[in-house]
């Protein structure tokens, strides 16, 4: 049975216990054995990580230490074990940690107008995560997101819907969910879920079902090809 760990916290406001277990509720439905913690100190049991299949951080804001991020870096750089999250839970966790922002890909950096109805535009690629899903409409939080151009990505949303000073660049389009890889593991995000109901939503819920799936078939792949986990560590100076 694959096994995955879903961790919350953070921030009240995005309803981190109820987004846990939403996901927890998904993931036993496609055969998942999933764990569901509310400290950071989960991500400390390092042969623990590196033998799941799936991490899904579910944390907005808040302090994570060396020897906790370092675990779920490794486990997913060395070991294969898949990433995913969505929101604040994964890319506003843990401001002034820059390796938490190289590994998921992005981080938030506003969402002008608070709650708006903004459309979310699937980008046209042979990604099974986007198959069959139409452009959809939501009424949450825009995120604006500064994003690793090596991401490759699936969605995105057009600014300005509120005004503000970045208007004065005129129109952009901003990332809602991508695809990355960190080492041997794959890193999936979406930018939706700034309350739990977002996933009423068919199209939100779905993607991010898939995601995880995805997300967590690259530990499969890791067990199937055994490659070294050693490969893509260094000794370097990487911040």
């Amino acid at each position: 049975m694959r096994k995955a760990l879903i961790v919350w916290g953070g921030w009240d406001g995005h309803e981190p216990d109820k987004v846990a277990n939403r996901f927890s509720r998904m993931l036993k439905a496609e055969g998942f054995e999933a764990e569901v913690s509310d400290t950071l100190d989960a991500f400390l049991d390092y042969e623990k990580l590196k033998n799941l299949d799936l991490i899904v951080p579910v944390w907005t804001g808040g302090q994570i230490t060396g020897d906790q991020r370092k675990g779920v870096v490794e486990a997913v750089g060395m070991y294969g074990v898949g990433l995913a999250g969505c929101h604040g839970g994964m890319c506003d966790s843990f401001r002034n940690d820059t390796e938490w922002q190289f590994m998921t890909g992005g981080q938030w950096v506003s969402h002008p107008g608070g709650e708006v109805t903004y459309r979310v535009n699937i980008k046209q690629s042979s990604s099974p995560l986007t198959f069959g899903i139409n452009d959809f409409t939501v009424t949450s939080e825009q995120y604006y997101v500064h994003v690793d151009e090596a991401n490759e990505v699936l969605a995105t949303t057009r600014y300005p819907v509120a005004n503000y000073y970045h208007a004065a660049n005129g129109e952009c389009d901003v990332s809602v969910l991508w695809t990355r890889r960190w080492g041997h593991g794959r890193v999936f995000y979406s930018s939706l879920g700034h309350h739990d109901d977002v996933f009423e939503i068919y199209e939100a819920r779905e993607t991010m079902r898939r995601g995880m799936l995805w997300a967590a078939d690259g530990k499969a792949i890791f067990n199937e090809t055994k490659p070294d986990p050693m490969q893509y560590t260094s000794q370097a100076k990487m911040y």
